[in-house]
C-alpha cells in the first residue's frame, strides 16, 4: 500500500481528529483547541502499533492465577514523594509530573537521583545543556556518582542509550521537547507527545525501568498536550502553589498503584525542595496573642489533616461601595457566608469592607473552613480576639445551620496534638473518640456560635 500524507486538525484537549478546522471541538466542546497536523497513512506510515502495551500476546488466564508478588517498589529516599506514590515508585511505571514554570519540577527530579544512593539514573535533558544541569546539581548537593546526564531530544537515540545502560530509573525533562522521526511534525505537537509517551511506556513495561516525565502546563493550569497523555501514564502528579512563595504542594491526580487523596508539602530553599513533614506547624498562628480577626481551622486535604490560620479584616467602606477580597479562598463563597451572617444572625456587614486571607499562601477548598471564616470575620468586626487555643471545623448552610464535616476524628486528634484545648464542631455530628486534653463544643447554628464564643 502506497504511503500518503494528509493534513488533519487535532484537538489539543481530547485528541479528536477532524478533516477541517472548527472553532469548537465536536467531541469535548472546547473552543480554539484545533491545531493542524500532518500524518502519513498507509503501511509503515503509522506507528500506532507502538500504543500496544507488551503482554497483549499472552493467553487469557484466570484472575486468581495472576502473581503480583513480583511488583516491587523502589524507594526514592524522599518520604513525601514515596508516600504520595503509595510507598515508592513501581518498577516499569510511567510517572508524569506537571506544574508551572519555576515551581520546582526539574529541581525535584534532579534531587531524587542525587539523594538516593545506589540508584543508577539516566537523566535526559531536552531543555538544558549538561553544564546547566551540573550547576544546579552543585547547588542541590548530594552524591552524583550514579547520575548520568544525557542531552538529547530524538526519541530513538534516547531509547538506544537507555537500553545500553539499563538504568534503575530514567527521567525525561521534558516530554514536550522530545520527538520521534516516525512523525512528521514539530516537537510538542499532539501527535509527537502522544507517540513519544507511547514509546516510553513500551520501554518501561518491557524493561521494568520506571520512567519519570516532566510536563509543561497550559495557561489554564492543565498539563499541556493531548488529554490522552494522562491516560497513557500510570501516575500524574502536579505541583501547586505560588512560585513567588516558599511552599509547594505536590498533589496526586491519578495513581494506578495508590491513593489519589495524598498530598506532599515542600519548602523551596536555596538548596532545593525541603520536605515538610508537619505542615500544620507552618500554618498555625505565628504572632502575639490578643489579635482580633484571626481564627484557626482544622481542614483536610485528601486524607491529610491541616490546621490553617484564617485572617480577616472588617472595616468601614471608605469609597461607598463595599469591597470583598479573598486570598486563597473562593470569593463567591465568602459573599455567601457574609449574606448568611446578615440574614440569619442580624449583623450589618453590607456597608463594610471585608478582606480574607489564608496563611501560608495555600488555596483552601474544604467546606470545613466556613466556621473559621465566620469567626474570623466576626472577631474583626467586634475587635475581639479569639482565644489562641481554640479551633473550628464546620460547614455553614444557607439557613445558618452548622453542618458536620467528614473525618472529624482526625481533625480533633491533629488539633489536640498541636496543643489546642477547645474545638467547635457541628451539633449534628458526633465524633467516635475524643482524646484527653481537648474540649469539643457542639453548636447547631450561627447565633448559638456567637452566644458561645463572643461575650454579650
Amino acid at each position: 500500500m502506497a504511503l500518503k500524507q494528509k493534513t488533519v486538525w487535532v484537538c489539543t484537549s481530547c485528541g479528536n481528529e477532524s478533516l477541517k478546522w472548527m472553532g469548537r471541538c465536536p467531541a469535548c466542546g472546547e473552543w480554539n483547541t484545533m491545531v493542524e497536523e500532518k500524518v502519513v497513512t498507509g503501511r509503515g506510515g503509522s506507528s500506532r502499533g507502538s500504543m500496544t502495551v507488551p503482554g497483549s500476546s499472552h493467553k487469557p488466564m484466570p484472575l486468581a492465577d495472576i502473581d503480583t508478588s513480583q511488583d516491587s517498589r523502589i524507594s526514592l529516599n524522599n518520604a513525601e514523594v514515596d508516600r504520595i506514590l503509595g510507598g515508592g515508585i513501581v518498577e516499569g511505571s510511567l510517572v508524569l509530573i506537571g506544574g508551572e514554570p519555576g515551581i520546582g519540577k526539574s529541581t525535584l527530579s534532579l534531587q531524587i537521583p542525587l539523594h538516593c544512593k545506589s540508584l543508577r539514573t539516566l537523566y535526559v535533558t531536552g531543555e538544558e545543556s549538561v553544564r546547566q544541569v551540573k550547576l544546579r546539581a552543585v547547588r542541590l548537593g548530594g552524591d552524583d556518582s550514579d547520575c548520568l546526564i544525557y542531552s538529547e531530544t530524538l526519541m530513538e537515540n534516547i531509547l538506544d542509550e537507555a537500553k545500553k545502560i539499563m538504568p534503575d530509573l530514567m527521567i525525561v525533562d521534558s516530554v514536550q521537547t522530545v520527538y520521534t522521526q516516525t512523525i512528521e511534525s514539530s516537537p510538542g505537537s499532539v501527535s509527537q507527545i502522544k507517540e513519544c509517551a507511547a514509546l516510553l511506556l513500551r520501554f518501561a513495561k518491557e524493561t521494568g525501568v520506571p520512567v519519570i516525565l516532566i510536563g509543561h502546563i497550559t495557561k489554564e493550569g492543565s498539563i499541556a498536550g493531548p488529554k490522552v497523555l494522562e491516560h497513557i501514564v500510570d501516575v500524574v502528579l502536579q505541583f501547586e502553589g505560588d512560585n513567588r512563595g516558599t511552599y509547594r504542594l505536590l498533589r496526586s491526580i491519578k495513581n494506578r498503584f495508590g491513593s489519589t487523596s495524598e498530598l506532599a508539602v515542600f519548602e523551596m530553599t536555596g538548596k532545593g525542595l525541603h520536605e515538610v513533614s508537619n505542615p500544620s506547624e507552618m500554618l498555625i498562628p505565628m504572632h502575639e496573642e490578643g489579635l482580633s480577626g484571626v481564627a484557626v481551622s482544622a481542614m483536610m486535604d485528601g486524607t491529610r489533616p491541616f490546621l490553617i490560620e484564617v485572617q480577616a479584616l472588617v472595616s468601614s467602606a471608605a469609597y461607598g461601595t463595599p469591597q470583598r477580597s479573598a486570598t486563597g479562598f473562593d470569593v463567591r463563597r465568602l459573599n455567601m457566608l457574609l449574606a448568611v451572617l446578615e440574614k440569619r444572625a442580624g449583623f450589618r456587614l453590607s456597608v463594610k469592607d471585608v478582606f480574607l486571607n489564608m496563611a501560608g499562601g495555600l488555596r483552601v477548598s474544604d467546606p470545613a473552613c466556613d466556621l473559621a471564616v465566620i469567626c474570623a470575620v466576626l472577631s474583626s468586626n467586634f475587635d475581639f480576639a479569639i482565644p489562641p487555643d481554640t479551633c473550628f471545623a464546620g460547614e455553614v448552610g444557607l439557613s445558618g445551620e452548622i453542618r458536620p464535616v467528614s473525618q472529624i476524628d482526625r481533625r480533633i486528634i491533629e488539633a489536640q496534638r498541636l496543643g489546642f484545648r477547645k474545638m467547635y464542631i457541628s451539633a449534628f455530628g458526633s465524633p467516635d473518640n475524643v482524646p484527653e486534653g481537648i474540649e469539643v463544643i457542639k453548636v447547631g447554628d450561627v447565633p448559638a456560635l456567637c452566644r458561645s464564643l463572643f461575650p454579650k
